[in-house]
């Protein structure tokens, strides 16, 4: 028996040293990572949507330290679809990495490169061709040992880049940069060589939206200020505006009846308004404000900001009727309420009177705002020289 034990542990041992990949895959262990290929992931979110990137990472002077520099591409990572002699597969990409496949996950649907690719997670290999566009390749199995499985029916995407001259990297590297609110480049970079993969999320705010709608379903709910948030993000994006003008009802009056009262004030009626206005119903919109502007405590800043808008989007007639209106609503303010009407006539193109309530506002500039006295003047100077 103890003959029999002892044949048992030699014969294991000379598998685990004449097997070491495969004794490393069943191995239930902590071992160092197959050819010491470290192991990264790298992450980047594009609005609410993540993206992850899971890979093994060679190195230039890998094989024992054997300079590599002008030998990866073409030779050590072979062009076209190959014959690796190992494994099913007689016609295989690059893993895009060794060892494990690299995976690539997507939280929500994107496009990439333009095409539309669905939430998951995807093998990525990639065809490297001596001219021409290489391939990104987006397989459905992203549960293999690199591409020696692979098989094209599995593909969900295929897109066609340019490679791309880059300073000497000598690890390979995956990374993201040309960030946008709505999109990135990923891309995968060694030696002087660096693949881009633009990923864009079209319907970025309908996802910012969507994200709101389940956190007011929980205690972010109970405060009317959240309500009111999520209507004024759908309004200036112009997204969700039918359930945005819920949300900005449930701002002003008892988002959760009993529990949390609803404010109705300048501010969420002018949300409100905005939500109209984006809506298109100009009307609506006006005959709010027209509330929310005699709401009493309002203050003339508020009044002022809203007139400004209303020049930003074009409407400078209405805005210069909003300015004379904070000025009698507030005719103890010297400033604010005569900066706008500077602004609102200015809008209109009297100068005259823009030039004289602009004298009357530098008149009586308070103590706190001598500090943008400079922009005022420039902005006298200029009407005057207009004239």
């Amino acid at each position: 028996m103890k003959k029999l034990c002892t044949l048992f542990v030699y014969v294991s041992l000379w598998c685990l040293a004449a097997f070491p990949v495969y004794s490393q895959e069943l191995s239930e262990l902590s071992l160092p990572p197959n050819g010491d290929n470290s192991h990264a992931q790298v992450s980047q979110w594009v609005g609410p949507v993540k993206i992850t990137i899971d890979y093994h990472s060679p190195n230039v002077h890998g094989g024992g330290g054997a300079d590599r520099t002008g030998h990866i591409w073409g030779e050590l990572i072979k062009y076209g679809f190959f014959d690796d002699g190992f494994g099913p597969s007689k016609a295989m990409p690059w893993r895009a990495g060794a060892n494990e496949n690299t995976t690539i996950s997507f939280s929500h649907d994107v496009k990439i490169e333009g095409q539309d690719l669905k939430a998951g997670t995807y093998a990525l290999f990639l065809d490297v061709e001596k001219t021409g566009p290489w391939t990104w390749i987006f397989s459905n199995h992203s549960t293999g040992w690199g591409s020696y499985q692979y098989d094209p029916k599995n593909d969900a995407l295929r897109v066609p880049v340019n490679p791309e001259t880059a300073p000497y990297t000598e690890f390979m590297t995956f990374g993201f940069d040309e960030r946008r609110p709505s999109s990135a480049v990923a891309f995968l970079q060694w030696e002087l060589k660096r693949i881009p993969l633009t990923i864009t999320v079209p319907n970025v705010n309908d996802l910012y939206a969507a994200e709101m709608r389940k956190e007011l379903l929980g205690w972010p709910g109970f405060n009317y200020r959240n309500w009111q948030t999520a209507a004024q993000f759908c309004a200036d994006h112009k997204v969700n505006l039918e359930e945005a003008l819920v949300w900005a009802d449930k701002a002003i009056s008892e988002p959760f009846r009993g529990a949390a009262l609803g404010h109705e004030d300048f501010s969420t009626l002018q949300t409100k308004a905005a939500v109209l206005q984006a809506m298109g119903r100009d009307h609506d919109a006006d005959a709010v404000m027209e509330k929310a502007l005699r709401i009493p405590g309002t203050e003339a800043l508020a009044i002022h900001s809203y007139g400004v808008r209303l020049i930003a989007t074009g409407k400078s007639a209405r805005a210069l009727e909003i300015f004379k209106l904070n000025q009698q609503l507030h005719p103890d303010e010297k400033f604010v309420t005569y900066v706008g009407l500077a602004r609102g006539y200015a809008a209109v193109g009297d100068k005259q009177n823009a030039i004289k309530n602009w004298e009357i506002a530098l008149r009586n500039i308070p103590e706190n705002r001598k500090a943008q006295l400079p922009v005022y003047e420039s902005a006298l100077k200029k009407l005057k020289e207009g004239m």
